[in-house]
């Protein structure tokens, strides 16, 4: 193996994905995957997993194991730890975390129901805090580990009518800024990932408004609204060595938008 195949190579690591199911979480997974990564993949929707793995054997995994389904609702304690559990004794260890199961609820702020905010917080902060604790505790006594969260550009704007999922992902990027100076002296890297504006289920709704769409559309000075796959190289780096003095850092993926 090269120098430069070690650097970004995953054989013989653990991943866990969150949300793996579709959109982002799915193409992290197949990433991951192709770069070695044995891959526990946790979605709510059963059908939906049992693709990604399909879609991970299909790619072809360059070492990897057979990838592990797990149906679980990240914010299920119980679930959480039978997943982190379930890896360990089947590979060993849990080596990368990819925090990105997130909701949204659009609503105006003035209207906003208090379960809309209780579940956006509990799923898109509280859960990325409770999956965090639990494996990096694992990371730490192993001396290493990787634990990306998925951030957002509204970890930095606050969108519009958006106002629980602003504050998750402001929470997010505060949050692995905050467990990166706990952990970085273990040897375990805490880094986010800032999505731009991607083609996924999330952003349905912006996209279906045909005056939003284009206001967006005209600010991407890559001139595009991103991929899912557009992440694959950012996840891969942060959860290798190529990124082995990286802590605390808010990645952007997002085709300029923020430098626009």
């Amino acid at each position: 193996m090269s120098f430069l195949e070690s650097l970004f190579s995953l054989r013989g690591k653990t991943a866990i994905v969150t949300g793996a199911s579709r959109g982002l979480g799915r193409a992290a997974a197949i990433a991951l995957a192709g770069a070695g990564a044995n891959m526990a993949l946790v979605g709510r929707d059963e059908a939906a997993l049992a693709e990604v793995q399909q879609a991970i054997q299909s790619h072809g995994t360059h070492g990897s194991d057979r990838p592990h389904g797990i149906v679980a609702d990240v914010t299920d304690p119980g679930k959480m730890m039978e997943t982190i559990t379930s890896a360990v004794e089947r590979w060993g260890s849990v080596d990368i975390l990819v925090n990105n199961a997130g909701i949204i609820r659009r609503a105006p702020a003035a209207d906003y129901s208090a379960h809309d905010w209780n579940e956006v917080i509990d799923t898109d902060l509280n859960a990325v805090f409770q999956w965090s604790q639990a494996v990096g505790k694992i990371m730490i006594e192993q001396g290493n580990g990787k634990i990306i969260n998925i951030a957002s550009l509204l970890s930095f704007q606050g969108g519009l009518n958006v106002a629980a999922y602003a504050a998750a992902k402001g929470g997010v990027a505060q949050l692995t800024k905050a467990l990166s100076n706990e952990w970085a002296k273990y040897g375990v890297n805490v880094n986010a990932i800032a999505p731009g504006y991607m083609l996924t289920n999330a952003t349905a709704a912006l996209r279906a408004n045909s005056e939003r769409s284009a206001q967006i559309f005209s600010r991407i000075p890559a001139g595009r609204w991103g991929e899912p796959e557009d992440l694959a190289g950012a996840i891969i780096y942060l959860a290798s060595a190529a990124s082995d003095y990286v802590n605390g850092h808010v990645l952007v993926v997002d085709g300029g938008w923020l430098a626009n």
